[in-house]
């Protein structure tokens, strides 16, 4: 059965769009047009404005498109936008802001006092790994997904979570806590592992877990989340079937496979990025001793050429 069913509204979100677009006008028009208003300032560099709208338009595929649709109908579909929601679109957007406009976001009150708190690596690094866990457990994920407040609320909160998680392995303020060397490695596998025990239940459960996906009634309940009630009144629906040829079981463990390998893949990245920024300032470092080392020994040479 076609997508196209459930309207323009619901394949699309036009209201998402607006709001995505006035925040990357915003943020045109500060690092760029009012930059010089602030104390502190910078050009905005393309690795950054690059960074930036990759985040935004990832953020849009994910929760604007008729991805998101899908992801209401299908549990593997769903898992697909939590993994590239919670582990490619907060590092895309730490990197595309400036560290200026950050320095000039973190000193007003109430957010310098919240980064006191949850800029630190480990608190962070914790409460996403139980956030993430608590969601899925099958009784409060099928209260979540049936609820349109809820739903928003709880994923707002797990995405502030993961932002917090990346936030001293991307920041470059030198001002806030960072992670650097072999501590960086460990903090990026760790946070990987605070996925394990759920993807593990999700992928080797021998039964569906979750409602909103196996059973008609709750399945319509969630639906109404993304598709209109009068949309949905005039469609004859009786299940996530109709557009798949996978059981509720196979579904259910195809997403915990798609989160898995998914943030593997994408922590392997920033691991390998992690292991050639230390190798740069390895080399970097060796250079400027090895040009230090010189500039002494001429210095020596030149001192006892004076003396004779």
């Amino acid at each position: 059965m076609p997508l196209s069913i459930f309207g323009f509204q619901a394949l699309w979100s036009p209201v998402f769009i607006g709001v995505l677009v006035f925040l990357t006008v915003l943020y045109f028009l500060i690092t760029v047009k009012w930059r010089h208003e602030f104390e502190v300032s910078e050009p905005l560099t393309r690795k950054e404005a690059a960074a930036f709208l990759s985040g935004m338009v990832l953020l849009y595929i994910i929760k604007g498109s008729p991805v998101d649709l899908l992801g209401h109908i299908l549990f593997s579909v769903h898992m697909t936008q939590m993994a590239f929601l919670l582990f490619l679109v907060p590092p895309l957007l730490i990197a595309g802001i400036p560290a200026w406009v950050w320095a000039a976001f973190i000193r007003l009150p109430v957010i310098r006092t919240v980064f006191k708190v949850m800029g630190l690596p480990y608190i962070p690094l914790f409460l996403f790994g139980v956030i993430f866990s608590f969601y899925h457990l099958p009784m409060v994920f099928d209260i979540i997904k049936q609820d349109a407040t809820l739903h928003g609320v709880y994923t707002l909160i797990l995405f502030l979570s993961a932002f917090f998680m990346w936030w001293p392995i991307m920041n470059t303020l030198h001002d806030t806590y960072q992670v650097h060397g072999l501590t960086r490695v460990i903090y990026i596998v760790a946070g990987g592992a605070m996925l394990t025990p759920a993807c593990a239940l999700i992928i080797f459960g021998d039964v569906p877990f979750y409602a909103t996906y196996s059973d008609p009634e709750a399945w319509l309940e969630a639906m109404a989340l993304c598709v209109p009630a009068s949309t949905l009144a005039g469609l004859n629906l009786t299940g996530p079937e109709l557009f798949t040829n996978m059981s509720p079981l196979e579904d259910q463990q195809v997403g915990g496979i798609a989160m898995k390998v998914l943030q593997e893949l994408i922590m392997t990245y920033f691991l390998g990025m992690v292991f050639y920024q230390w190798f740069r300032r390895e080399q970097d470092d060796a250079d400027e001793i090895t040009a230090k080392a010189l500039k002494d020994r001429q210095a020596m040479l030149a001192n006892q050429h004076g003396q004779h």
